[in-house]
């Protein structure tokens, strides 16, 4: 079974740091519009100065709630979709909500410095890994 899965994982076309970045610039993109919208509508309804901030952590909500409903469902984000790559298993099967929870959550720390940490991390990993696929257990591959 163990080497059944070793010849699995040697066909993988793991995805590095090019395509991937592709793939959060157009996602970003996304959320930054969505985001937009929902600052201007909380600040048409209120001249409260907190509404910004609300506004602010309402679009980090949804840039997670985003990533986790579309990668547990579908495996792919709309920028996953454009540039044809997809989350799955190390052994090539479907994520749960659950591994899409945790590789999203970390994603805040392969962000720093402007994805800097993630990038390093996938330059060293055999499976082009960052922090968020090595502790969910998940792999980017061709789609």
């Amino acid at each position: 079974m163990e080497r059944e899965l070793q010849n699995l994982a040697a066909g993988f076309q793991y995805q590095g740091i090019g395509i991937r970045a592709a793939s959060i610039l157009i996602d970003f993109v996304i959320s930054w519009i969505v985001g937009m919208l929902i600052i201007s509508i909380e600040l048409n309804f209120s001249q409260n100065s907190i509404i910004p901030l609300l506004g602010g952590l309402s679009w980090i909500a949804f840039f997670l709630v985003y990533y986790v409903y579309m990668e547990g469902s579908r495996g792919q984000t709309i920028g996953k979709m454009i540039t044809k790559i997809k989350v799955v298993n190390e052994d090539g099967g479907k994520i749960n909500m659950k591994q899409a929870l945790i590789r999203n959550v970390l994603r805040f720390l392969d962000a720093i410095a402007f994805y800097l940490v993630g990038a390093i991390l996938i330059w060293r990993s055999d499976k082009k890994q960052r922090l968020g696929d090595s502790v969910a257990k998940t792999i980017v591959v061709k789609a």
